[in-house]
């Protein structure tokens, strides 16, 4: 791998952000105090209107200004931006710990057969640490049932081979929220993921403008289901297919009925029309209940 370096960075390492100038540079100052200096850093500026622009100028990075399009769209960006075969995320309201980038490099040379490993992490509410539920736990080895009831890949701990983009695609623009969600059931299906089982990466929350803050994102995961059932019907066999059932009917009822309670008709028949479309005639209605709608 690291003869690479004749030519480009080993490791390209992507910061969306948008108006994080508060946080954002804890999240470039722990990259530059990596113990690992063979990267390039992007911060990719989804429209921000505070000092974001001011902040970045201080540092050596490559900066990216564009119309404020989405998380999707700023990834994205960044990978297209991106000369590394190695491309890490950070979330501008996260932090690498020093080794982060030394450990996963050797992690993938010592297991060539994995494509993506991630790592532990460090959990923060505000200024409170917090520990993680059973659920949390992140996901080692295949991990496509687990992938169906929430991220177990954490976008900020992972390490990813370029190759693994070329496979599965780039991130979904359509979705401003899960889309980490509907990026990770596509990896699911096609390879295994590598756990190092340490933290090397704090991740903190509590705040407002947080993404996993906002309001309904179960309907957000459901169309990630409705549209890995439509476009890898060869690839998911037959257990697969019903486990993705039983997940879409657990979504569909909880969105459904909250939608209905509070007045959300709007989403809820465009979800109705979708579990109508796409499972009416399918085979798995005679084998489970079809959800009642």
């Amino acid at each position: 791998m690291r003869s690479c370096r004749k030519i480009t960075p080993l490791v390209s390492v992507i910061i969306p952000t948008y108006n994080r100038a508060y946080l954002l540079f804890k999240s470039i100052e722990s990259v530059l105090s990596q113990t690992f200096k063979d990267w390039e850093l992007i911060v990719v500026d989804d429209g921000s209107t505070d000092k974001t622009s001011y902040l970045v100028s201080k540092y050596p990075l490559i900066y990216v200004k564009k119309h404020r399009k989405g998380v999707s769209h700023a990834r994205n960006t960044g990978l297209k931006k991106a000369k590394g075969p190695l491309i890490c995320f950070l979330d501008s309201d996260d932090y690498f710990l020093p080794q982060k980038l030394e450990k996963q490099i050797e992690f993938l040379e010592k297991y060539p057969e994995y494509k993506l490993v991630q790592t532990e992490e460090i959990w923060f509410k505000g200024e409170k640490r917090i520990y993680p539920k059973r659920i949390h736990r992140k996901a080692q080895g295949w991990f496509f049932d687990r992938a169906l009831k929430l991220c177990v890949v954490s976008m900020s701990t992972v390490m990813i081979k370029r190759e693994v983009f070329e496979e599965v695609g780039y991130f979904d623009e359509e979705f401003w929220v899960c889309e980490d969600y509907e990026f990770w059931l596509r990896v699911s299906l096609k390879m295994p993921v590598g756990l190092i089982k340490e933290p090397l990466v704090v991740k903190s929350g509590g705040r407002e403008d947080q993404l996993s803050s906002t309001k309904g994102l179960d309907y957000y995961r459901f169309l990630a289901l409705i549209k890995l059932f439509k476009n890898y019907q060869k690839e998911l066999n037959l257990e697969q297919k019903f486990l993705l059932w039983k997940e879409l009917v657990k979504k569909y009822n909880i969105f459904y009925k909250g939608a209905l309670k509070y007045g959300n008709l709007e989403k809820a028949y465009k979800l109705r029309k979708l579990m109508e479309e796409n499972f009416a005639n399918s085979i798995l209605t005679y084998y489970l209940s079809f959800p009642k709608i």
